[in-house]
């Protein structure tokens, strides 16, 4: 992985950077559904916290509500979003070994990482699943809400992560990657 040097920018070309009559349009398609998921439950949770904040502090009369809410979004916002990172590949890995063995090992060690991976996220499915058989009618305390609800968000996000995983998985054996190239993130 190669990274290029920053050159130090002044206060002025930060300001006229917003004033570029060139800009390129937005680009999306790096985007999934599990990155728009998180968007939206990290700006209800966001709005949860706020009103919490504002009803406590400034109404003194709490809403009690919100704070089971809030916490409930953080859950889900987690794992979801842990599923991003495994799309991305930026869930943190310890590669020094990777520097002192020969290719070949890397790739073999790679492998068994990378299958490891996949099936600890599809065991963790598959516990959460009977976790869900056990607890998934329970309801929250505040709201008349079935908790069903973040242990199902929670169940797609570890299946999403087993899918992602496999997907570099399967990328990475047909383009012959190494551990210290960086591909970017998967598609789909």
């Amino acid at each position: 992985m190669s990274h290029q040097p920053h050159h130090p920018v002044s206060v002025a070309e930060m300001a006229h950077a917003f004033e570029d009559e060139g800009a390129s349009e937005v680009d999306l398609s790096p985007y999934r559904i599990e990155d728009w998921v998180t968007l939206a439950l990290f700006w209800l949770m966001a709005l949860c916290v706020f009103l919490q904040f504002f009803t406590r502090y400034v109404l003194n009369n709490s809403l009690a509500w919100t704070e089971e809410i809030a916490a409930n979004c953080l859950v889900v916002i987690v794992f979801v979003g842990a599923a991003m990172c495994v799309r991305m590949g930026r869930h943190i890995a310890v590669d020094l070994l990777y520097r002192f063995l020969p290719a070949g090992a890397v790739r073999v060690l790679q492998v068994v990482v990378d299958l490891i991976s996949i099936g600890f996220f599809a065991y963790m499915a598959w516990l959460f699943w009977r976790y869900i058989e056990i607890v998934g009618s329970e309801r929250m305390v505040t709201v008349d809400l079935p908790r069903g609800i973040v242990f199902y968000s929670v169940l797609a996000a570890f299946i999403l992560m087993a899918l992602r995983a496999l997907q570099r998985f399967v990328r990475d054996l047909r383009h012959g990657r190494a551990v210290d190239e960086d591909a970017g993130p998967i598609g789909v």
